[in-house]
């Protein structure tokens, strides 16, 4: 797979939009686990902070960002612009993440 640029800019300086290729997006969805919960709740939160659920918001969208790589390399771009990051709870404990930007290919 080669390298897309993904940037929440509406553009990458230096470079000229050629196609406006269309809207794609990647997901990913995190489970927490019951004795994660548990121990995140005894041992690391800080200042109303969790470090171990923290890491799962990370690792989540990290793997949505692949995810829209994967599917504007499809589409035969080379950005993805004008991105934005959704995060739902569909049910407790169960994060959906989304995230949503345009396709472009440059001159």
């Amino acid at each position: 797979m080669s390298e897309i640029t993904v940037t929440t800019t509406p553009g990458i300086e230096g470079e000229e939009v050629e196609t406006y290729l269309g809207v794609v997006s990647g997901e990913a969805v995190m489970g927490a686990n019951v004795v994660k919960d548990f121990l995140a709740g005894i041992r690391d939160v800080v200042g109303g902070r969790s470090e171990s659920y923290e890491k799962e918001i990370l690792k989540g969208r990290k793997e949505a960002v692949k995810d829209i790589s994967a599917r504007a390399e499809e589409e035969g771009a080379d950005a993805v612009v004008g991105v934005g990051f959704d995060y739902e709870e569909i049910r407790e404990g169960v994060l959906w993440i989304t995230v949503t930007g345009t396709a472009v290919r440059f001159q």
